[in-house]
């Protein structure tokens, strides 16, 4: 009888725990959504969505990868601890844990990141990091795996819990609409440059037209009106010929 006050209130704890936890996750949400609407340039997008869950989970590694082309390598992107990184290539030979999870697509978890076959090369480096289980969660758009999110927690911290790992998938699919809307957004700027860029095109090729325009009328009317004649079949395909020179003469010049 004495045990259950005491079991009670152990699970009173235990709940407030778990609030507290979901309330922490709704405000990285909000900030990591926050963060996605205030810009659309990704390499910022990918840094404040490192940070936050950096902060959130308390990590030794939060970090963005992104895939790069023939599938040997990635782009470390975002890092939360070492923001300064934003465009590192990655051999995946190195991390065999970020491969599998980009080629299957899946959510990867190391709970004991030390101890795994896999990563016997860089237990040294992990030991001395005091690092303990390794999550990486697949970034995917239309069922591909462009990226993903690495994410390694050090020992006597928290461990990771399914609750944490589906809260990361959620952060993962953000991050893929993040990164679909600026890669939309960043298109259109380019599609309006070129639009741009040919309107001025195109006004300088009628301004040089109206330049000649006015040379050559004010050329032929200081000529005698006595040169006046009908256009024989030579004249008119030779009037024709020019016709084509001048037009790409403008052309050129147009261009600046």
């Amino acid at each position: 009888m004495l045990n259950e006050p005491l079991d009670a209130a152990e699970a009173l704890a235990a709940r407030n725990e778990d609030l507290e936890k979901e309330r922490d996750r709704l405000l990285t949400i909000i900030d990591i959504l926050q963060e996605i609407s205030s810009s659309l340039h990704f390499a910022d997008i990918l840094q404040a969505i490192a940070r936050r869950v950096g902060e959130t989970f308390g990590l030794d590694r939060a970090s963005i990868f992104l895939a790069d082309r023939g599938g040997r390598t990635v782009r470390l992107v975002a890092s939360y601890e070492d923001p300064s990184i934003r465009n590192l290539v990655v051999d995946l030979a190195r991390y065999p844990e970020i491969r599998r999870a980009m080629e299957s697509g899946e959510t990867v978890f190391v709970a004991d990141a030390t101890s795994d076959p896999e990563l016997q090369r860089a237990k040294g480096a992990l030991a001395r990091r005091k690092a303990r289980s390794i999550t990486v969660v697949p970034i995917k758009f239309k069922g591909s795996a462009i990226g993903c999110i690495f994410l390694r927690t050090y020992q006597g911290g928290t461990p990771f819990s399914e609750a944490d790992i589906r809260f990361t998938q959620l952060i993962a699919d953000l991050t893929a609409r993040a990164l679909h809307n600026a890669h939309r957004f960043e298109s259109l700027q380019k599609h309006s440059k070129d639009v741009g860029e040919t309107a001025q095109r195109v006004q300088r090729e009628r301004l040089v037209v109206l330049g000649y325009l006015q040379r050559l009328l004010s050329a032929f009317t200081a000529r005698d009106a006595e040169a006046q004649e009908t256009l024989s079949n030579t004249s008119a395909q030779e009037l024709e010929r020019l016709v084509g020179v001048t037009l790409a003469v403008i052309a050129e010049e147009a261009k600046g």
